[in-house]
């Protein structure tokens, strides 16, 4: 009992006191700094599919843009036009570099891909035309045969890039 006295009257008062230099200057300004550079700002754009559920087409934060999935839907006729795998590689990839365009990025920019496919049988193909657009310095890449796609597409695509401002690492 003397030895839960006799911690708890040092240890409150140390506890107020790293808490009170918490929210004193310097650490204070550094947390809300901290704070401010997580925001995050949705972004959107008319030429690339509108998203087919809650969630955005992209969010940047902290210098890197998050693209959701990317289906092979023209956004001009929002349908899936082409029905082989090529066909439907290059509008994902168009729709993927007009978000990035939209949100401050590139395509060069792009430094990590995931791609999902019906029949993994079909990645050379996908893989070709994947190619012709990241041919330098291609970011690192997952690529997995799903069950299904949304609207039976062959092929979704999503990416993470950095801001055309943010410096390299």
């Amino acid at each position: 009992m003397a030895l839960t006295k006799t911690f708890l009257s040092t240890a409150v008062p140390r506890l107020s006191l790293v808490a009170s230099s918490f929210y004193s200057s310097p650490f204070k300004v550094k947390y809300a700094q901290q704070i401010r550079s997580m925001s995050r700002q949705v972004i959107s754009t008319n030429n690339a599919p509108a998203a087919l559920g809650p969630y955005s087409q992209a969010i940047v934060s902290d210098g890197l843009v998050f693209v959701s999935g990317q289906i092979p839907i023209n956004p001009a006729s929002g349908q899936i036009e082409s029905q082989d795998i090529v066909g439907q590689t290059e509008q994902v990839l168009k729709n993927l570099e007009a978000i990035l365009v939209a949100s401050g990025s590139s395509i060069a920019n792009v430094v990590k891909t995931t791609c999902f496919l019906d029949d993994i049988n079909e990645w050379p193909a996908m893989n070709e035309v994947y190619g012709k657009v990241f041919h330098t310095a291609p970011p690192a890449r997952s690529a997995f045969e799903v069950g299904k796609l949304p609207k039976n597409a062959k092929v979704e695509i999503e990416a993470i890039a950095k801001l055309n401002n943010s410096s390299s690492a």
